[in-house]
């Protein structure tokens, strides 16, 4: 049976159901409705990217921020709203909307800060736009924000395959600058050369086809040292991405001779103003590409969400260009 809220005007199907973490495995199971406070939006949930941070909140390892569900992943979703927290304004019931949230997107019902909501353009499917917030935000904060990426700096950009690395790419090639793409599987090399990498080359080159201005590092701890070997002067690492490691030894003097510097960003941590900040610039320079074509969200499979699972083991395996989508319809 359904409830009513009278606060927002919805009828809820109710109760929910929601992708949940139990003792390490991912189970479908009915949870709570969830209800949007000031400023929030009630959004039924269409897709919902997997992403890198989704495994290790599995094994206990990343924890959402305080308020948002330790036992429903997610980081970015695409649906339609179906209700509206006191004070809410900008958006509408039956708005198509997309957005980097702090947790619980995996879900058929979530909740969505207003700043953070992005308007999925006419004609993107439910995939794609589930699978666009995340990667794209956290691509062009690196990029264009953390590192000062200018036209015709050269790029190297680890783990280029991936979700945040097609991102990256693309990103990066139609802002002017040389990319060199590293990528482990040489099957895969074309269809990250076709998104715009001027080069593409194993993981152990990479440092040969330097010198780089920016180095955007998705693999972590393996790739820093020989990034920053083939740094230009003045060049820049950010890294937001440990899959291959966390912790490493750096050359000191070799970062001071190249008047370097090492960065590190995440998404989830900040604030809603900085998360807000970040989404805007999306909006103002990124969804117009969207909307033209030229850049694109590469979806390497989609699955019901029930089997986030088998999702989630799909993404383990690697061997893939792009995104893993789950899909609520």
């Amino acid at each position: 049976m359904g409830s009513w809220d009278q606060a927002v005007g919805v009828a809820y199907p109710g109760p929910m159901h929601a992708v949940t973490i139990v003792d390490g495995t991912l189970v479908w199971a009915e949870r709570p409705d969830p209800r949007p406070g000031p400023g929030e939006l009630l959004v039924a949930v269409r897709a919902a990217g997997v992403n890198g941070a989704d495994l290790l909140q599995r094994r206990g390892l990343y924890p959402p921020p305080p308020g948002t569900p330790a036992d429903i992943p997610g980081l970015e979703l695409a649906g339609e709203v179906v209700g509206l927290g006191a004070g809410t304004t900008g958006h509408a019931v039956g708005d198509r909307v997309m957005a980097i949230v702090p947790g619980a997107a995996q879900a058929e019902l979530a909740i969505v800060p207003q700043d953070s909501a992005l308007p999925v353009p006419p004609g993107i499917g439910w995939a794609e736009a589930g699978g666009f917030p995340e990667v794209f935000c956290t691509a062009h904060d690196a990029l264009f924000t953390q590192a000062a990426l200018a036209t015709g700096d050269r790029v190297l950009i680890s783990g280029a395959a991936g979700g945040v690395g097609t991102a990256g790419v693309q990103l990066a090639h139609r802002a002017g600058a040389q990319v060199v793409a590293s990528v482990r599987s040489a099957d895969l090399r074309p269809e990250v050369a076709a998104l715009g990498a001027d080069t593409v080359v194993a993981p152990e080159d990479a440092a040969s086809h330097g010198p780089y201005d920016v180095s955007l590092e998705l693999v972590g701890a393996p790739g820093v040292g020989p990034a920053l070997g083939a740094l230009a002067t003045g060049g820049r690492i950010v890294v937001i991405g440990v899959g291959g490691g966390s912790r490493v030894e750096v050359d000191l003097l070799a970062l001071m001779g190249k008047r370097a510097t090492i960065g590190g960003s995440t998404l989830r941590s900040r604030t809603l103003s900085e998360k807000a900040a970040v989404t805007g610039a999306v909006a103002q320079q990124v969804l117009p590409l969207l909307v033209s074509g030229d850049v694109r969200v590469p979806v390497a499979a989609t699955y019901a969400i029930e089997d986030a699972q088998a999702a989630y083991e799909r993404f383990s395996a690697g061997g893939k260009v792009g995104k893993i989508v789950l899909l609520t319809t």
